[in-house]
């Protein structure tokens, strides 16, 4: 693999995977505007691992909230909130176990991925306009994360975004703009998890190469592109809202559709 094609796909994985702009949208383009070859399921694996393992570096403080709390029962609240990131976490593996192939095969049309990138987009500002601005992350409820766990499994559809709907759906119920970043963040490690471990398994089945330096160095970049993000959109969120990104949706799913829209 080139190295400019490896920076660049982990620049993007690093980069879309938290931010609520669709990876799958941008990852569209990059074989019809560079010619380059698929890069192959163990590739997405080790730059799914830097993701995760930035993530969990950035949560370090509520992942030992969970752990005290929530595993040693000390604080129900913390077992409340650990327990609900357990149920919103089962329906999109579920689902996902059940129809990835199913999805692979039929709904990478990047004019869905164009529709999908603009519907989900504006709800997203919606739900960010009208949602309220005062729950906390520790107000979020059994009922509250099913709901969002419910919400997440659309986000098998491409270009819906997982961040992105997951944290509409928190807004629309009441959480904070960087309360609601911080749940998404959370429902995103077993996620992510799961998706790189499928993808590692899947590619070598399928005949893939594991080639270890160059997997290494999409990992390490991958995630520090990833660190940077998280960083950089809990400062913006505590300034501002998500409009910016609703704008960015709209432009990306534009472009999808005057690449893709067939010539007649």
């Amino acid at each position: 693999m080139p190295l400019l094609q490896l920076v660049l796909l982990a620049l993007l994985q690093g980069v879309t995977e938290f931010l609520p702009v669709s990876s799958s949208a941008h990852l569209a383009l990059v074989a019809p505007l560079t010619g380059w070859a698929d890069q192959g399921l163990a590739f997405d694996a080790a730059v799914h691992a830097g993701t995760l393992v930035a993530v969990v570096l950035h949560l370090r403080p509520e992942l030992a909230g969970l752990a005290r709390g929530g595993l040693a029962g000390r604080d129900p609240i913390q077992r409340t909130l650990l327990i609900g990131l357990a149920l919103a976490t089962l329906p999109a593996l579920a689902v996902g176990a059940l129809a990835a192939e199913w999805i692979g095969i039929w709904l990478r049309n990047p004019l869905l991925i164009a529709g999908t990138t603009i519907v989900f987009g504006l709800l997203l500002g919606a739900a960010d306009r009208w949602g309220r601005q005062a729950r906390p992350l520790e107000d979020v409820g059994l009922a509250s994360a099913v709901a969002i766990g419910l919400a997440q499994v659309l986000a098998l559809v491409p270009g819906t975004s997982r961040s992105g709907v997951t944290i509409t759906a928190a807004r629309a119920l009441g959480l904070g703009r960087e309360a609601a970043a911080r749940y998404s963040f959370l429902l995103s490690i077993p996620i992510i998890a799961a998706a790189g471990g499928w993808g590692f398994v899947t590619g070598l089945r399928e005949g893939g190469s594991f080639e270890l330096a160059q997997f290494a160095l999409a990992a390490v970049l991958s995630g520090l592109f990833a660190w940077l993000t998280i960083a950089a959109f809990l400062a913006w969120l505590r300034r501002a809202g998500m409009m910016p990104f609703v704008v960015y949706r709209l432009v990306l799913g534009t472009v999808l559709l005057v690449v893709f829209w067939p010539r007649g």
